[in-house]
């Protein structure tokens, strides 16, 4: 057999270009016989993602995959795939995560079948660190259309301290899968499971994302401190969390480490006590946290009210930080209705695709409102204007004194509610409440400008006086550096 093998650039200069592509011949004398392709992964390698392509699978001729790392064995999948990946933290069904050792690795391929009078081609690409891997269990986008998709960005499981009911009805760590299909039935678009601290999870999410094809798994992982939990999403690297006295890291250190592995950061539930009950809760770093490494907050949790002191507080700062809730559930049989079940509240983003890449941009940007009870159809949406200018929900609008606004506010499947103006994170007597009439509907106010820096959001009530949509303001004269990246 012949195989060559040509080596590219490193990753960071060359993709989405393989790093490494081996190719080679199969004749009909290797039937039943297995071929062993040798190739040398670089020191500082944290995952490995491969390409098959079997050139001869139209005249019969059948390969099966595996791979071995320079000291063991680390999986192999037969015929059924022709891509995988594998990594620290998870791995394609079939192969086996954990450290990617430099060295020599062997691409494994048997031959159960090669017809006489053939010679059949193979052809495999390899990707170190592959960025896509890294970030999304999914090789492509679940829909490919932009739109508002809705999620739960905090949820728990047996990999963390989630527990449910047993057959027997004992309570016991609660697999994951059980997760997954609770937020199925609940007809959500995405979810994020932050189990705390630890990277364990994301084995199983990668072998469910491919059954769970109308679900986006997002990597995510709640970093738990002694001053305060934070959400990350995006990668499935390891990320210190430890923030002590005797150690080097504090909270800046700890957002620089999850920025420079890919992720988001996201400061949960800083409105919390802190205590016994709850340890590590409330926001208490003991030193001046740099907000430009937040993205967003976690505004609602469970099946509380909106909390948005702290939020205000960093708007009133000049952070343009993205609203967003989370159920915080850690017992996937709780009954969809209850507060605190899986999708209540609701994350809904309006995103390029149902993608991780296209849900984390869409938090970015700040084009998100929060679903307080989890519904699966009310709608809130905000566009600004003034003259030839606007702007949607997340964005700004650059202001003159004399300048009036149009404000035209969307809201959907709330008739009988009442539509609350919020400026910088008060009511306004310039913005009255306006009451809402019909299944889909628009409601227009102005909104006269001073130049000076302000945020208007909009909040949805029932005739009760219960939250049931908040979202994200429209900003005016923020400066476009204090815009989280």
């Amino acid at each position: 057999m012949l195989f060559l093998v040509s080596i590219r650039l490193p990753l960071a200069q060359s993709y989405p270009h393989p790093d490494v592509v081996l190719q080679g011949d199969v004749h009909p004398n290797q039937n039943h016989t297995y071929i062993e392709a040798p190739f040398t992964v670089p020191a500082g390698t944290h995952r490995i993602s491969v390409a098959f392509e079997n050139l001869g699978r139209d005249q019969h001729t059948v390969l099966d995959l595996g791979i071995a790392d320079p000291f063991r064995f680390r999986g192999a999948s037969g015929g059924n795939k022709n891509h995988f990946t594998l990594s620290e933290s998870d791995a394609t069904p079939s192969y086996l995560p954990g450290a990617i050792p430099a060295g020599q690795w062997k691409l494994l391929i048997a031959v159960p079948n090669i017809r006489p009078a053939v010679t059949s081609r193979w052809r495999a690409e390899v990707w170190f660190n592959r960025a896509l891997d890294d970030s999304s269990f999914a090789d492509k986008p679940l829909r490919a259309q932009p739109g508002w998709y809705r999620g739960d960005l905090h949820m728990h499981t047996a990999h963390s301290d989630g527990s449910c009911q047993s057959q027997s009805g004992n309570s016991v760590p609660c697999p994951l899968f059980l997760t997954a299909e609770a937020a199925s039935r609940r007809g959500l678009d995405f979810i994020a499971i932050t189990d705390h601290n630890t990277t364990s999870h994301y084995d199983g999410e990668r072998e469910l994302q491919g059954y769970f094809d109308k679900l986006l798994l997002v990597p995510g992982r709640e970093m738990t401190t002694f001053y305060g939990h934070a959400n990350a999403f995006g990668t499935t690297r390891f990320i210190d969390y430890r923030v002590a006295t005797g150690f080097p890291g504090d909270m800046d250190a700890l957002f620089r480490g999850a920025r420079k592995a890919g992720a988001i950061v996201s400061i949960n539930h800083p409105e919390s006590p802190t205590g016994e009950v709850c340890m590590g809760c409330g926001w208490t770093p003991p030193n001046p946290v740099d907000m430009s490494l937040v993205t967003s907050v976690e505004v609602v949790n469970g099946g509380g009210v909106p909390a948005t002191r702290f939020w205000d507080a960093q708007l009133k700062d000049g952070h343009r930080l993205t609203a967003i809730g989370g159920s915080d559930n850690h017992h996937s049989d709780w009954p969809l209705g209850k507060p605190g079940s899986i999708g209540f509240p609701t994350t809904v983003v309006y995103a390029s695709s149902l993608s991780v890449s296209g849900i984390l941009d869409g938090i970015r940007s700040g084009r998100v409102f929060i679903d307080v009870t989890g519904s699966r159809d009310r709608m809130l949406d905000i566009t600004a204007s003034a003259g030839s200018k606007s702007a949607e929900m997340g964005g700004d609008l650059e202001l003159s004194r004399s300048d009036t606004v149009t404000l035209k506010v969307r809201v959907a499947a709330c008739a009988g509610a009442q539509v609350h103006f919020f400026l910088d994170g008060a009511p306004s007597p310039s913005l009255a409440p306006e009451a809402v009439t019909a299944a889909d509907q628009v409601i227009t106010a102005n909104w006269q400008s001073d130049g000076g820096r302000h945020w208007i959001r909009v909040e949805v009530d029932d005739a009760t006086g219960k939250p049931l949509l908040l979202g994200n303001p429209i900003y005016f004269g923020f400066e476009s550096s204090t815009a989280h990246e």
